[in-house]
């Protein structure tokens, strides 16, 4: 089998009207105006294999991760390392997993390689742990009365916690109040500012205002992520567990020695999550994966390597479904009682949604 050619297609898919941010708050959220790609890998035969971009990535990338790839035999591809060939054992420290469009391609590697060994991707990295991942709601900076609507369509759809953006200048404390109000004490909430509470002393100030609520499930990236000295004091003065959202194992190192984090947020390809939360795993901690609210390849990906990390047990998020007009998959990813199932199908188990993709196409190219 080779990979004979690479359909690109460059999409923008809007946000849902009042599922992000709340206009008083954010008059437009920008980034779902940003296009991404999405690729088909074909082959010589009837398979093929499907991925999606982070948004915003150059489309000379994607051009030039495809042409790494045209007349390969995706089998004999080292799958740790799509990009390049099997070394002979003498490098100490090779570089690997990286290079144009990188994730992308090695979702389509892996949905490839799955569909031709009858394999979901979870089972060609080792096997999913766990039947069913957790999964929380998602919200971006909304009023306190935009919250609680927020909340109540959460609930409806069974989910038992929700992650908000939020910064410093917000109605907080009402905001939380509102939250606990419709979803009770044991709705959890990941408190998300993306580093837009600016200080340790205006988050453990935050901090203190918010603990009689009870609702806080963590405070994720309070500050910016260099103020080792400003998380520490937060490590110390707040109750509530402190998360850094990371990508990499030397990122992650470094909040571990000095001793500021309780758990993280995890990012990564496919293969470098997995060693990522190894290496939360190893510190004895919890974690889950991260997103950017993406579409339906992209997220039905995480699940997958959700599924795989034993100490991934932390709600994660899988959140472009119910944030964009469409996923622009055939089957959206299903949630239940705060949870999604681990996907059973060969490869990643999805298939393009052709009418929807033509819906929010802005161009098409197939390179071989």
């Amino acid at each position: 089998m080779k990979i004979t050619s690479v359909d690109i297609w460059t999409v923008v898919v809007p946000t849902i009207p009042g599922r992000v941010h709340s206009p008083e708050l954010v008059p437009k959220a920008g980034w779902d105006e940003v296009p991404k790609h999405l690729f088909r890998l074909n082959t010589d035969t009837e398979l093929y294999g499907l991925g999606e971009t982070d948004r915003g990535l150059p489309l000379e990338q994607v051009q030039q991760g495809a042409r790494l790839l045209l007349g390969k035999d995706p089998e004999k591809l080292t799958l740790q390392n799509i990009y390049a060939d099997p070394g002979d054992g003498t490098e100490d420290h090779p570089v690997i997993g990286q290079g144009p469009a990188y994730m992308a391609f090695e979702m389509a590697v892996f949905d490839l390689v799955g569909r031709a060994r009858r394999l979901p991707v979870h089972a060609l990295l080792g096997g999913a742990v766990r039947q069913r991942v957790r999964a929380d709601y998602w919200m971006g900076q909304q009023t306190p009365e935009d919250s609680k609507r927020s909340v109540e369509r959460a609930l409806q759809h069974g989910f038992k916690g929700i992650k908000i953006k939020c910064q410093i200048e917000d109605p907080m404390v009402a905001r939380m109040k509102a939250i606990l109000e419709v979803g009770g004490p044991e709705f959890k909430v990941t408190v998300d500012p993306n580093e837009r509470f600016r200080t340790a002393e205006q988050t453990i100030a935050l901090a203190r205002e918010l603990e009689p609520l009870g609702n806080v499930e963590v405070f994720e990236d309070p500050i910016p992520k260099a103020d080792l000295e400003g998380y520490a004091r937060i490590h110390e003065a707040i109750k509530e567990p402190v998360a850094m959202h990371l990508g990499d194992g030397a990122s992650m190192l470094r909040a571990l020695k000095a001793g500021v984090v309780d758990c993280f947020n995890l990012g990564g390809t496919l293969v470098s999550f997995q060693r990522n939360a190894a290496v939360a795993a190893a510190a004895g901690m919890r974690c889950w994966h991260g997103s950017g609210n993406d579409l339906g390849i992209v997220d039905t990906a995480y699940v997958h390597a959700a599924a795989l990390a034993p100490n991934c047990t932390l709600a994660s998020d899988f959140v472009g479904s119910w944030t964009r007009e469409d996923d622009l998959i055939l089957e959206p990813i299903p949630f239940a009682d705060g949870y999604t199932p681990t996907p059973m199908k060969p490869g990643l188990g999805v298939e393009l949604d052709t009418a929807a993709l033509a819906r929010y196409c802005q161009a098409h190219e197939t390179l071989s």
